[in-house]
């Protein structure tokens, strides 16, 4: 594990602090993160990190390097790396991409001023700004399966969004054909085929409307989406990154429209609960 230590604390050290949106604040020793903050973005305990760093844990899990090679900014070789040195093998091109390359970090970091989420092809939700919590709710508060937008959209609804009967129509069609296609992609992935067969099994409507044997790419939509400063109607289009199969979705407005109006007031109110202000 030396080597994977070794790694760990020079790509720590590479990472500013402002590079995740944290503050550099004064009395800084180091330009890199501090353990505590790569421990906060990791979703680990500072003590762990720190175990790791000195080789003292090891046989980390899958999930905990995928999540340190994110929270680290790591390219897809230097994610590989970290996998190798750990004892563990590098994700399989069989398996959905869930890697949020640096590029597509700094994407999200800089368009601040639109709604934006990151997908991973069979559509779990990975990353997302700040304006696109306020439009759409605290996503920290989903896990696991709920954090997979097919799956919220058939077995839960759309509540607070609204479609005309052409873009739902749409909508429902586009992400039942797209996770078809990601299945094609990726038939080695265990979590996709669980997330069809569940969803087959719990929604007469995806059930119908997969039997149809429909493949497409999902592209855009457009909705209305009910928020704390009054209903939104945005475009959604979806961008996919080359190399690595991930979604960003955009939501926009046409200009001087009212939607633009309020998304601009959203944008100031963020995620403060206007109704408590009243």
């Amino acid at each position: 594990m030396s080597e994977f230590a070794d790694v760990l604390r020079a790509w720590r050290d590479r990472v500013r602090p402002e590079d995740v949106g944290l503050p550099a604040g004064p009395g800084r020793r180091a330009a890199g993160l501090r353990r505590e903050e790569l421990a906060a973005l990791a979703g680990v305990s500072v003590d762990y990190v720190v175990r790791l760093e000195q080789g003292r844990s090891t046989n980390p899990s899958p999930q905990l390097l995928g999540a340190l090679a994110t929270a680290l900014r790591l390219t897809e070789p230097e994610r590989d790396h970290l996998h190798r040195v750990a004892g563990a093998a590098p994700p399989s091109r069989g398996l959905v991409p869930r890697h949020v390359t640096p590029g597509v970090q700094r994407i999200v970091d800089r368009l601040g001023d639109v709604p934006l989420a990151v997908f991973t092809a069979s559509h779990d939700m990975l990353l997302w700004n700040d304006l696109w919590a306020a439009m759409s709710g605290d996503q920290t508060r989903r896990t696991g399966i709920d954090r997979n937008l097919v799956w919220r959209y058939f077995t839960a609804g759309h509540e607070g969004v609204e479609y005309d009967d052409e873009h739902e129509e749409e909508f429902a069609a586009d992400l039942t054909a797209d996770l078809r296609n990601a299945l094609g992609r990726y038939p080695d992935d265990p979590q996709l085929a669980e997330l069809v067969r569940r969803l087959r099994a719990t929604s007469p409507e995806f059930a119908r409307r997969w039997s149809t044997a429909r493949v497409a790419l999902h592209r855009s939509s457009r909705k209305t989406v009910h928020t704390a400063v009054g209903p939104i109607t945005v475009d959604c289009d979806t961008l996919t990154v080359p190399g690595s199969d991930l979604r960003i979705v955009v939501y926009t407005t046409t200009p001087g429209s009212e939607d633009a109006s309020r998304l601009d007031l959203l944008r100031v109110t963020g995620l403060q609960d206007l109704t408590r202000a009243r």
